[in-house]
């Protein structure tokens, strides 16, 4: 089974294979936002020449995607980096989002909505690396313990044979990476989310009472 295997080992295995090679290859990295890139910016800017790509149409409302537009500028600018670190920022169509996500309003929050609305960010990323040249694409996604990482992991490998560009296996929480996130967003003084960023997460947050 997919959730069975080591993803942050196959990921090790591949970053010992570049330093052996004195090989720096290019990655093309979806950013959900700057908390959860922050680690694994800091982790891979060692091993990959990076353009960081931040879509996420199903973050609601626009002021809030404003913001975690502005906050992941903020971080790239400042985190230091062995090799430099790009960024570019997708189309905000909010539609395509509630397009995707019809039928599946009411499903809670880490099922069959969210692992559509994985897909459909990553996908943009894969199509857009392939486009590219870039020699690698992931996300950042699987950094949060409330992420499936097998699925993110499934969908990549499935994307890496539709587009024709290598999928990164990652489970970037593994390694206390998702703890160093929290330090490095208290470090870079950035805004940390009370919800995953849609309409329903929102909604599903509002009646925990977290906003």
């Amino acid at each position: 089974m997919a959730n069975q295997r080591n993803y942050q080992k196959e990921l090790e295995k591949l970053l010992e294979d570049f330093q052996r090679e004195n090989r720096v290859p290019t990655l093309f990295l979806h950013s959900c936002c700057a908390p959860c890139s922050s680690y694994v910016l800091e982790y891979l800017s060692s091993y990959f020449k990076i353009t960081v790509f931040y879509y996420n149409p199903n973050i609601y409302p626009k002021e809030e995607y404003e913001k975690r537009v502005q906050e992941l500028k903020k971080l790239v600018q400042k985190l230091p980096a062995r090799y430099p670190i790009q960024m570019q920022e997708g189309s905000y169509d909010p539609q395509r989002f509630f397009t995707m996500a019809k039928g599946m309003e009411e499903l809670p929050e880490g099922q069959e909505r969210c692992f559509a609305c994985y897909r459909m960010r990553m996908e943009e990323s894969a199509r857009l690396a392939a486009e590219g040249g870039y020699d690698y694409f992931t996300t950042t996604l699987s950094i949060s313990p409330l992420k499936n990482a097998g699925k993110i992991n499934e969908i990549g490998e499935e994307l890496e044979e539709q587009y024709q560009v290598l999928h990164l296996p990652s489970d970037f929480k593994k390694k206390n990476g998702y703890k160093r996130s929290i330090e490095l967003s208290s470090e870079y003084g950035l805004y940390r989310q009370n919800y995953c960023g849609c309409v329903f997460s929102r909604e599903e947050a509002r009646r925990a009472g977290r906003i």
